[in-house]
């Protein structure tokens, strides 16, 4: 009797193919390097240098250098003889450039932003497994010192021995007078507050 041949795996394979002249995928061996078509560039270090530029442009050094850019470029473009001038009155360069500046600046400010988001929400959980553990160091803090307190009620103080010498010391006393004083007689108040 032939096996049955599985019609999914019978597309996959060539017609003709055997297990000795197909190729044999290795899992414990990393794939060769395939040739892209675009480039590749390192990710951390992209949001890195967007971070940069988004904390320059965040900063008045950025508003006064792009002001004097603005003002010279309009001076320039005023009171340069017309042959050396590049962009006349309306400014429509000048109008061009800064869009171009803006349509940049707005993705590399949100790519800061993002990151900026991972970082937090990262040292917000850190911040709450610190507090859980805290929370859970406190509670069982609390526990050693309540059975410590427990503990300690048990205790015989120093305060508790003197009175008990004290009342020894008086029926002592109290025999060699010649009356009893029996332990029934005592005030029985004392036990509960010397402790």
């Amino acid at each position: 009797m032939a096996p049955e041949r599985d019609p999914a795996r019978a597309e996959r394979v060539p017609a003709g193919a055997t297990a000795t002249t197909r190729p044999r995928v290795r899992l414990d061996q990393p794939r060769p390097p395939r040739r892209r078509i675009l480039p590749e560039w390192d990710p951390e270090a992209f949001g890195r240098l967007s971070e940069r530029i988004a904390r320059f442009l965040g900063t008045g050094r950025f508003i006064v250098w792009m002001t004097i850019v603005i003002i010279v470029w309009v001076l320039w473009n005023i009171f340069a003889p017309r042959d050396l001038r590049f962009d006349n009155y309306p400014f429509i360069f000048l109008t061009l450039m800064l869009s171009l500046q803006a349509s940049y600046a707005a993705p590399l400010i949100l790519l800061a932003q993002n990151r900026q988001d991972d970082r937090d929400r990262v040292n917000l959980e850190q911040d709450r497994k610190q507090n859980e553990r805290s929370i859970a160091d406190t509670e069982y803090l609390t526990r050693e010192i309540a059975a410590l307190r427990i503990g300690l009620g048990e205790v015989a103080t120093r305060d508790w021995i003197r009175s008990e010498l004290q009342d020894m010391v008086k029926e002592l006393e109290g025999l060699r007078d010649g009356h009893v004083v029996f332990p029934a007689e005592r005030s029985r108040g004392r036990d509960v507050d010397d402790r």
